[in-house]
């Protein structure tokens, strides 16, 4: 099994409970204030579900899929939009892994390799719209 399949499979353990979801939002929220600051106002079930289908659209872009949505998500993030500072994106991988490791009983050093590898190049995308 490659990694886009062991992540695919993966992704599909975390997402069955709404919880995955509110944890790495607790997560990413600890890792900085300006992050805490910026989500103060947000509908966070929604924000939630956008995550949801985030995750989603770069696991299936390392699938092969097309970029476009990933594309857009960068233009929406970048200084002309919503802001999103690039160095924000490190802390954001870090917090789903972290939330990952938490809900993927499966998870474990080899798997943790697979997610970062299959994260890398959408990450990148988004934030090299910036």
């Amino acid at each position: 099994m490659n990694n886009t399949d062991l992540v695919f499979q993966s992704y599909g353990r975390c997402c069955r409970t709404e919880q995955f979801f509110v944890d790495f939002y607790d997560f990413f929220m600890a890792s900085s204030e300006a992050i805490r600051k910026r989500f103060a106002d947000t509908d966070m079930a929604a924000q939630r579900h956008l995550l949801r289908h985030g995750v989603m659209q770069i696991i299936l872009v390392a699938r092969g899929m097309s970029d476009r949505k990933l594309r857009d998500l960068g233009e929406s993030h970048n200084r002309h939009n919503y802001d999103i500072q690039p160095e924000w994106y490190d802390l954001w991988e870090e917090a789903l892994l972290k939330t990952v490791r938490m809900h993927d009983p499966e998870y474990g050093p080899e798997l943790r390799q697979a997610w970062k590898e299959v994260l890398k190049p959408g990450i990148d995308l988004i934030r090299g719209a910036y």
